[in-house]
């Protein structure tokens, strides 16, 4: 790596951050959730599945271009998202142990969708052309249109979600369920609705990451699981229920498995991702962007 050209570095560091926002797109949901539920969402990895095989039978099969493809994949991964919490999470909210049983609740819909998916589609995986062809030179530099629309996607979603949670009414309300929820019900928030809208956001941010890397990636009844998992690693290296930190952490994760996998292998990829999250809880449990608990 040390003797790597520098415009070929920096080609890879670009990479790694165009990687690692898609990274962040999928925490955010994972921290999104957390924050406000404090649950974890083990079905988490099946909403992104599930946005790429919308994404892929609204393109192949009903010959829909990309720009009307993705957002109406986003809104039926949303739908999805809303009635999965309805049906398998509401119920056991404020329930004794609730904690646990949502846990459980959320792995049994990520068995369920995972096979359904299978019935369905079949093993067989997927594919769908790229949005945009070609390759842009920049000072040495090959970047691919594709993986620009991808970082420009990220970037514009993050900078709508931080409007959200900051200047509409449903924001303040999300950020009063998180910092204390007994004082958001007393001040006339609707706690419950704002579980069921979130979880509906956050299976909808998983969704637009399946449909920018499914033109990059393969779409399969799979595919959700090994990004979940390191979901969980950038949201507990950020910090558990850090919006900045999904975002930060997921950028690093990327970086450094692109640099790494130059350095190794791909066959390290996940190796690396897991060492990382490994040192960073040594020296700092609660994460970059976390609260230490005294």
């Amino acid at each position: 790596m040390f003797s790597m050209p520098l415009p070929l570095f920096a080609e890879q560091i670009i990479n790694g951050i165009i990687l690692g926002s898609m990274y962040a797109l999928v925490a955010s949901g994972l921290t999104l959730i957390w924050g406000t539920m404090r649950m974890l969402n083990f079905a988490h990895g099946e909403f992104y599945m599930l946005g790429g095989y919308f994404f892929f039978l609204l393109m192949s099969s009903m010959g829909m271009p990309a720009a009307m493809a993705v957002p109406l994949a986003i809104a039926l991964v949303f739908i999805a998202g809303l009635a999965v919490e309805r049906v398998s999470v509401h119920p056991l909210l404020g329930k004794p142990q609730w904690e646990f049983s949502t846990l459980v609740s959320t792995l049994g819909v990520s068995i369920f969708l995972q096979n359904a998916a299978l019935h369905i589609w079949g093993e067989k995986f997927k594919t769908v052309p790229y949005f945009i062809n070609g390759v842009m030179r920049v000072m040495g530099m090959r970047l691919s249109y594709q993986r620009l629309l991808i970082f420009a996607v990220a970037a514009g979603t993050m900078l709508a979600m931080w409007y959200l949670l900051r200047r509409t009414r449903f924001g303040m309300a999300l950020r009063a369920t998180a910092m204390d929820r007994d004082a958001a019900v007393l001040y006339g928030v609707n706690v419950y609705r704002v579980f069921t809208v979130t979880f509906g956001i956050a299976a909808a941010l998983a969704g637009l990451a399946a449909t920018m890397l499914a033109s990059i990636n393969s779409i399969s009844p799979w595919m959700g699981a090994p990004l979940m998992l390191k979901g969980f690693v950038v949201v507990v290296l950020g910090g558990l229920g850090s919006f900045q930190g999904a975002i930060v952490g997921g950028i690093l994760i990327g970086i450094v498995e692109t640099l790494g996998v130059i350095v190794w292998s791909s066959q390290w990829r996940e190796v690396i991702s897991f060492s990382v999250l490994i040192l960073i809880l040594w020296f700092r449990p609660w994460g970059l962007f976390g609260v230490k608990e005294s």
